[in-house]
């Protein structure tokens, strides 16, 4: 492995900390970003659960849950919280009344909405400007990335093995 040196840095010391500080200012800005508007009483993790929940199928717990990669305790207290605020909504099917089922209500779709627009302008202005071979670049780097993660960690589409 070659180890190039930029502006007196070393290529993976430059990496290492543009990936912390990527990492780092997503999570503040999305926290900014919810704190300021009309979506200021929930939390990052409150939204990646609705973003969980999705927009038109109603879902159970445990397919939830197995997506966030927590338990299923966890998870109803978050929907407790949730369901308060008025995100979410609970029911039950017919065939088998112990199958909860979750959905998002109308403030909970506008939630959805609000932090799907924030990630689709976050990537549009990462690949402003780029040529179509830059684009190509920062894509191959990024799926080499994640591969890695999931390798490394064992994880399954984003999601911890069992």
């Amino acid at each position: 492995m070659v180890i190039n040196v930029i502006n007196g840095k070393t290529s993976i010391s430059v990496v290492n900390q543009l990936l912390v500080d990527i990492f780092n200012d997503i999570l503040t800005i999305e926290q900014t970003a919810l704190q300021s508007g009309a979506l200021n009483d929930i939390s990052v993790t409150e939204i990646h659960t609705i973003e969980a929940v999705g927009m038109y199928v109603p879902r159970s717990m445990s397919g939830i849950a197995y997506d966030l990669n927590i338990t299923v305790g966890t998870l109803t207290t978050a929907i407790n919280n949730l369901v308060k605020k008025g995100y979410v909504e609970r029911s039950r099917i017919e065939e088998d009344r112990r199958v909860v089922l979750i959905n998002l209500t109308r403030k909970g779709k506008l939630a959805y909405r609000v932090h799907r627009k924030f990630h689709s302008d976050m990537v549009k202005e990462t690949i402003e400007g780029l040529d179509p071979e830059e684009e190509k670049i920062l894509i191959k780097a990024l799926d080499k990335l994640n591969h890695f993660f999931k390798d490394k960690y064992k994880l399954k589409n984003g999601i911890k093995k069992e």
